[in-house]
C-alpha cells in the first residue's frame, strides 16, 4: 500500500466515486423509481441492492485497506441507520490485508528503536505472524530471552489516513443535505468519534497504556491474562508484547481437545465484559476472535479427583461438571472505550430493568443515554419493550435466532408505526459498547449455542440493585419515607373510589354517561402519512398530465405553449422530489 502523491489522490477520488454512486442509487431507486411505480417493486428489490452495494464496499475495502476496514466495521452496528442486509455483510468484514515488505518495516523498527535490529532483538521473524489495516505483527525474541510479538506500524499509514478521512469528510457534507439522515444522526459527531478512535490506534504508546490498566484492573482475577508491554522496545510506532499466544476463542476443536469446557468460557467472557463495562468503566473495544484466546492451565495439586477446592482459574461447566482450568487472554488494545459514570449508572438501570423486565424503566434508561430521538413517544415504545420481553424474554440466543419469521413480523405490523418513525440513535459515546455488545453476542453463542443472556445477566442485576441499596446508606430513611408516601396516597385513592363509583352509576342510569375516543398515537402518524402520499399523489399526477399535454402541444405545432406546459411540469416534478424528501 503505498502512499506516494499520486496515489493519495487515486484514493481519495476512489473513495468519493464509490460513495457518490451509491448514494445516486439510493436517490434513483428509493425516491425516484419509489414514487413512480410504487413502494412493492422498490422493496422487493431492495434487499439485493443493499448487499450488492455493501459487497463493492468490502471489495473495496480489503483492497485498499486503510480506514475503510475500520469503517465498515464502524458501520455493521449501525442498525438504526442501515439495511440488515448491509449491517450483516459488513459484519465479517475482518482487519486483514497483505502484509508489507520487510525492508520497509525494518526501516520504521531501526529508525524508532534507534539501533540495528540485530542489537535489540535475539531473532526476528521476517515474515509478518498477523497483518491489519494499519499495522503488522511479528515474533521474535528479545537478548534475555523473551518471546514477544513485535506490532509495526505500516509505512505512511498517517498520510493515507488523512487522505481517506478528508474522503469521508466530504461524503458527510452531501449526506447531510437529506433531511431523514440528518435529523435521525449527527454525522459530525460519529465522524469526529471515529477519527479520534483512529488516531487513537496510530498511537501504540496509548495502546501500551491501555493494556496496562487493562492488567492492573483485572490484577485479583486469575482467570484473565493481559500481555505485559516491554517498554524498552516499544515507541509511537513500535509496541512490543509478551507473547501470550494461545488457542483461538473460535477454534472449538482445539478447546474441547483441551478439556476445556466451551460453556464455561462463554460465561467467563461474558462476567469479563460486564465488569468492564459496569465496574472499571474500561473496555476492550475489538474482541473479534483474533483478539482472544483461550490458554489451558495444569490441574492444581490434588488432580482432577483430588478433591481440592476448585480455584478461580479452574473451569466449571453447565451443571458444575469439572472442565480443564484455564485463563482467559486479552491482545490488542488500540480500541478500548470508556464509560463515564453518569453513562454507567445509566446502563445500570437498563440492566436492571431487563432483569426485572419494567419496560417503563428501560425507557427511561434509553432517554437517559441519548437513545432516542427528541419526540419520540415514550408510551409507545414502552409498549414495544413489554411486548417484545413478554415474547422472548428468558430465551437462548440460539432460539432467539430460530424464532418464526411470521412471529416477528406480527410483532413488526403491530407496532408498524415505531419501524416507521424509527425514533432510536446510538449516541457516539456509546458506538464502540453497541458494536462490542454485537461482537461478544457472536462469540457467546459460538462457544455455547445454549447460551442465555438472561441467566448471565440476572444474578449481576441483583448484585447491581443491592449495590444501589448499600450506596444508599444515609438514603434509606428517604426510602422509608417514600413508601409511606406511596401508601398514604393508596389509601386516599381507595376512600375516595366508592363515591366516584356511585356517580358515574348514576349518570350511566340517567343516560348521561359519556365516553371520548381519542385516536391512537399509530392511527394518528398513519393519518397524517396518508395525507401526506395523497399530496404527493396529486403533485405526481399533476406532473403526468402536464408533461403528456406539454408533449402533445409541441407535436401540433403549438411549440410556446408546449414549451410552458413542460416547464410546469418541470416544477411539478421538482415540487413532488422536494416533498419527497420531507
Amino acid at each position: 500500500m503505498k502512499a506516494g502523491a499520486s496515489s493519495l489522490r487515486y484514493r481519495y477520488r476512489r473513495i468519493l466515486t464509490f460513495f457518490l454512486r451509491a448514494i445516486l442509487t439510493f436517490l434513483w431507486w428509493d425516491l425516484l423509481v419509489r414514487r413512480m411505480l410504487g413502494a412493492r417493486l422498490v422493496n422487493r428489490l431492495a434487499r439485493d441492492r443493499y448487499r450488492r452495494i455493501a459487497r463493492q464496499f468490502r471489495t473495496l475495502a480489503v483492497e485498499m485497506g486503510g480506514v475503510l476496514i475500520k469503517l465498515g466495521q464502524f458501520l455493521s452496528v449501525h442498525v438504526e441507520l442501515l439495511p440488515t442486509e448491509v449491517t450483516q455483510e459488513l459484519a465479517g468484514l475482518q482487519d486483514e490485508v497483505p502484509a508489507e515488505a520487510f525492508a520497509e518495516i525494518r526501516v520504521i523498527l531501526e529508525e524508532d528503536l534507534q539501533a540495528p535490529l540485530a542489537q535489540r532483538f535475539r531473532l526476528f521473524e521476517e515474515r509478518a505472524h498477523a497483518a491489519a489495516s494499519l499495522g503488522q505483527v511479528h515474533r521474535a525474541c528479545l537478548p534475555n530471552g523473551a518471546e514477544v510479538m513485535v506490532k509495526v506500524q505500516r509505512p505512511r499509514i498517517r498520510e493515507m489516513v488523512e487522505t481517506d478521512l478528508a474522503a469521508l469528510r466530504t461524503v458527510i457534507g452531501w449526506l447531510q443535505r437529506y433531511p431523514p439522515i440528518r435529523r435521525r444522526a449527527d454525522l459530525e459527531a460519529l465522524f469526529e468519534e471515529f477519527r479520534r478512535t483512529l488516531f487513537e490506534e496510530l498511537d501504540y504508546l496509548t495502546e501500551g497504556r491501555n493494556a496496562e490498566q487493562f492488567a492492573d484492573n483485572f490484577q485479583d482475577h486469575p482467570g484473565v491474562r493481559v500481555p505485559a508491554v516491554h517498554w524498552s522496545h516499544t515507541t509511537r510506532r513500535v509496541l512490543t508484547l509478551e507473547d501470550v499466544t494461545a488457542i483461538k476463542i473460535t477454534d472449538y476443536a482445539a478447546i474441547e481437545a483441551a478439556g476445556v469446557s466451551r460453556q464455561e468460557v462463554a460465561r467467563r467472557l461474558m462476567e469479563t465484559y460486564l465488569q468492564q463495562i459496569f465496574r472499571d468503566g474500561f473496555f476492550h473495544a475489538d474482541p473479534h476472535p483474533g483478539n482472544l484466546f483461550v490458554q489451558p492451565l495444569p490441574w492444581p495439586e490434588g488432580g482432577r479427583g483430588g478433591g481440592r477446592a476448585l480455584t478461580p482459574d479452574d473451569g466449571k461447566g453447565r451443571g458444575g461438571e469439572k472442565g480443564q482450568p484455564f485463563r482467559l487472554v486479552f491482545v490488542d488494545f488500540g480500541m478500548v472505550g470508556r464509560v463515564t459514570p453518569e453513562m454507567r449508572e445509566h446502563l445500570r438501570e437498563a440492566v436492571i430493568a431487563l432483569a426485572t423486565r419494567d419496560a417503563q424503566r428501560l425507557v427511561r434508561a434509553y432517554q437517559a443515554l441519548g437513545m432516542l430521538l427528541p419526540g419520540a413517544d415514550l408510551d409507545r415504545i414502552a409498549q414495544a419493550e413489554q411486548a417484545i420481553m413478554d415474547r422472548y424474554w428468558g430465551k437462548s440466543l440460539l432460539e432467539m435466532r430460530q424464532i418464526d419469521l411470521h412471529e416477528v413480523r406480527e410483532l413488526a405490523w403491530e407496532f408498524r408505526d415505531l419501524f416507521f418513525e424509527m425514533p432510536f440513535q446510538i449516541p457516539s459515546d456509546l458506538l464502540y459498547l453497541g458494536r462490542t455488545l454485537g461482537i461478544l453476542s457472536g462469540l457467546a453463542v459460538g462457544l455455547d449455542p445454549d447460551f442465555n443472556v438472561w441467566e448471565a445477566l440476572q444474578p449481576f442485576a441483583q448484585e447491581l440493585v443491592w449495590e444501589e441499596v448499600g450506596r444508599a446508606g444515609e438514603r434509606v430513611p428517604a426510602l422509608l419515607l417514600t413508601l409511606l408516601e406511596t401508601l398514604r396516597e393508596l389509601l386516599q385513592v381507595s376512600l375516595r373510589l366508592p363515591g366516584r363509583m356511585d356517580r358515574y352509576l348514576d349518570l350511566a342510569v340517567r343516560g348521561e354517561l359519556t365516553v371520548q375516543v381519542q385516536p391512537a398515537t399509530g392511527m394518528t402518524r398513519s393519518l397524517e402519512r396518508l395525507e401526506r402520499s395523497i399530496v404527493r399523489l396529486a403533485w405526481m399526477v399533476g406532473f403526468v398530465g402536464l408533461l403528456l399535454a406539454g408533449v402533445q402541444s409541441y407535436g401540433a405545432g403549438l411549440d410556446h405553449l408546449g414549451v410552458l406546459l413542460l416547464a410546469a411540469a418541470f416544477l411539478a416534478l421538482m415540487r413532488f422530489l422536494w416533498l419527497a424528501r420531507q
